[in-house]
């Protein structure tokens, strides 16, 4: 028969885990910051089961370690979240850019051609 920390510890993982997926169902794609949050979090939760497992505490230890995975994958996360929208916003900028020297040659060319034909 399992004691209460066994069932306590089976049924948060559980919850934990259908909370995940549920979670991941909501709609759209994820984010990078998402996609880090939940990557930290899995990673920490399987880290804290091992290491709680060897003290007697596996369920705490999933819990514990999935809570700070969150957080430090979240951080890691909004750090390339930043990147990718850095990265976009320059790359706008570049097509603008590049579209306004294709104007100007344009126009160089068609300046070129009237002032030979005066």
């Amino acid at each position: 028969m399992y004691t209460h920390g066994k069932l306590f510890g089976r049924t948060g993982m559980l919850i934990l885990m259908g909370t995940m997926i549920l979670g991941g169902c909501a709609g759209g794609s994820l984010s990078t910051r998402e996609k880090g949050a939940g990557i930290g979090a899995l990673g920490g939760a399987a880290a804290g089961g091992i290491i709680g497992a060897a003290v007697g505490r596996p369920g705490a230890g999933a819990a514990i370690g999935g809570a700070l995975g969150l957080g430090t994958g979240a951080l890691v996360g909004d750090q390339l979240q930043g990147h990718e929208n850095t990265n976009y916003q320059q790359q706008q900028q570049i097509q603008s850019n590049q579209a306004e020297i294709d104007r100007n040659r344009q126009s160089i060319q068609k300046l070129q051609r009237q002032s030979n034909e005066y």
